[in-house]
């Protein structure tokens, strides 16, 4: 098993506090948003991680990983970035983004399965937004569903809810050796014929995940879901990283 961590965002919406720093690198109670994962990773026994970086790399100095640099970053989004390290999509692997937080049962539920394309989702997600009041679920990446089946990846959460059922995607994917193949020839097929606007993205180059799964759906590739009964946190705002500390002391109060 191996991990991808996306990691090369800029975060401009924490101001200062990325403006020479990494996103995932800012300190949650005493370590950074990538070593709160890959300290969950190792918990589980997997030690093979591959952190994809972009803005400011020099900064990244963590030990016992492997790097994968994209110098396009700023001209990317998530799907580029990640392909960035398409060498490294073989076997199962774990794609996680760099900016989320989250418990010890998310992981433990998504590692359960071995389906060619498995996503860690929330379905109380509404409770999420009363508290981020800095964040508008329309910029987060949803998923509407019936009767257990996708009927499309989204970004804009108003688009389906009354006509089904919503659940927002966390960051978080597992792929099955099957599944890490044929996410990288769609890519790659994309790569050289795809133009103009791509669902919800203005081009294939500017294609965050949730753009690249839908296209997966698209092309009958089997794509399920996991609504997790564990605990989460994504850091895109000042808000964000004290509800993540927050977040974090609870989860030590537990385990104490």
């Amino acid at each position: 098993m191996k991990v991808i961590i996306i990691a090369a965002g800029v975060g401009s919406r924490l101001g200062d506090l990325t403006k020479n720093l990494p996103k995932p690198l800012l300190d949650v109670n005493g370590k950074s948003i990538l070593e709160h994962q890959i300290e969950l990773f190792r918990k589980f026994g997997i030690e093979d991680i591959v952190i994809v970086t972009g803005h400011k790399k020099e900064k990244f100095r963590l030990k016992d990983v492997k790097y994968v640099h994209n110098p396009n970053y700023l001209n990317v989004e998530q799907a580029g970035s990640l392909m960035s390290a398409r060498n490294e999509i073989v076997g199962n692997v774990i794609i996680s983004f760099g900016d989320i937080i989250f418990d010890e049962l998310v992981l433990k539920q998504l590692l359960q399965f071995n389906d060619e394309v498995v996503l860690a989702t929330d379905q109380k997600w509404e409770e999420s937004y009363q508290i981020r009041t800095e964040n508008s679920p329309k910029f987060s990446d949803f998923v509407a569903v019936k009767d257990k089946q996708i009927i499309k990846f989204f970004k804009n959460s108003e688009e389906f809810l009354g006509k089904y059922n919503i659940v927002e995607f966390i960051g978080l994917m597992k792929l099955s050796e099957i599944g890490s193949k044929k996410i990288i020839q769609k890519y790659e097929y994309l790569e050289k014929n795809q133009k103009g606007k791509f669902h919800y993205a203005p081009s294939f180059k500017k294609a965050k995940i949730i753009d690249l799964l839908e296209e997966l759906r698209l092309n009958n590739i089997e794509i399920k879901i996991q609504n997790i009964s564990g605990n989460w946190c994504e850091i895109d705002t000042n808000q964000d990283l004290e509800i993540a500390k927050n977040f974090l002391n609870k989860i030590n109060i537990q385990i104490l």
